[in-house]
C-alpha cells in the first residue's frame, strides 16, 4: 500500500512547494503559472497533448529498442573478439567527447524532419550507457565459474550464453535504467531542432506563443511518461534478475530482526 501512496505523496508535496513559490514570488501567470492552472490546461487540452505525446512516446520506444539491441550486440562483440575490442573500444570512448546534442542538426540534414532523425538521436544517447554497462558485466564474470565450465568441457559459446550473460544481467539492468532515463532527452531535443509533431515541438510552439501553462502541461505529461517508462524498465530488469530481489528481501528481513 505504501508503495502506491509514496509517489502520490511526493507529487502532492511538489505541487504544494510549486504553489508556495508562486504565492511568495507573486510571479505572473505568463512567467510561472500555478499548478491548478496547469492542471486545468492539461484537462482542457488533453486530446492535443495525447496526440503529440503518442509521437514522442513512439520515438522514445524505438530509440530505446534500437539503442539496447545495438549496445548489447556491441558489448558481446567486444568480449568475444579481442582484436575488435582494441579498435572499437577507443572509438566508443572518443565518441563520447562529441556532444550528442550537437549532432541533432546533422541528423536532421541526413534523415529529414520526420521520426527517423528523432529515433536516431535517442538511439545515440542510449547506445553508450547500455554498451558500457553490459561490457563491464560480461568482463566481470567470476573466474571460478569460467574455470568450472572449462573443466566440464563447455565451449566458448556455451560459456557466453550460460555463464557470462546471466552474470552480466545485473549490470545490463543498470544500463537499461540509465537508458530509460535519458531516452526522452534525445527525442525531445530532436523535436526542438526541427519537427512538426511531438511534445518537444508543442513546448517550443507554446513558449513562442506565451502559452506557458500549455508548455508546463506538456512538460508534466513528458515527466509522467518518463517515470512510467523508467518503472516499466526497472520491472523488466528485476524480472531478469530475480535472485537479486530475493537477496535484497532477505537482507532487509535480517536487518529488521
Amino acid at each position: 500500500m505504501m508503495t502506491l501512496l509514496r509517489p502520490l505523496i511526493i507529487a502532492l508535496g511538489l505541487m504544494l512547494i510549486w504553489q508556495a513559490i508562486v504565492w511568495l514570488t507573486g510571479a505572473p501567470r505568463f512567467i510561472l503559472p500555478g499548478p491548478l492552472l496547469v492542471l486545468e490546461t492539461l484537462v482542457n487540452q488533453f486530446p492535443l497533448l495525447m496526440k503529440h505525446a503518442g509521437v514522442t512516446l513512439m520515438e522514445i520506444l524505438l530509440g530505446l529498442l534500437l539503442g539496447t539491441l545495438l549496445g548489447l550486440a556491441s558489448a558481446l562483440s567486444l568480449v568475444t573478439w579481442g582484436g575488435l575490442r582494441r579498435w572499437l573500444l577507443p572509438v566508443l570512448v572518443v565518441s563520447q567527447a562529441i556532444p550528442v546534442f550537437a549532432l541533432a542538426p546533422v541528423l536532421m540534414l541526413w534523415l529529414g524532419y520526420g521520426m527517423a532523425s528523432k529515433v536516431a538521436m535517442a538511439t545515440l544517447i542510449i547506445y553508450f550507457p547500455v554498451t558500457a554497462a553490459c561490457f563491464d558485466g560480461l568482463r566481470q564474470t567470476p573466474t571460478g565459474y569460467l574455470q568450472l565450465a572449462r573443466t566440464l568441457g563447455a565451449n566458448r559459446r556455451a560459456q557466453l550464453l550460460q555463464i557470462r550473460l546471466p552474470a552480466a544481467l545485473p549490470a545490463f539492468g543498470s544500463g537499461l535504467r540509465v537508458a530509460a532515463s535519458v531516452a526522452p532527452i534525445g527525442a525531445v531535443v530532436g523535436e526542438w531542432v526541427g519537427s512538426s509533431t511531438g511534445l518537444g515541438y508543442l513546448m517550443l510552439n507554446a513558449n513562442a506563443r506565451m502559452q506557458v501553462d500549455l508548455m508546463f502541461a506538456a512538460l508534466m505529461v513528458l515527466a509522467v511518461m518518463a517515470l512510467g517508462l523508467y518503472f516499466f524498465v526497472n520491472l523488466i530488469a528485476r524480472r531478469l534478475t530475480p535472485w537479486l530481489s530475493e537477496s535484497t528481501s532477505s537482507a532487509t528481513r535480517g536487518d529488521s530482526l
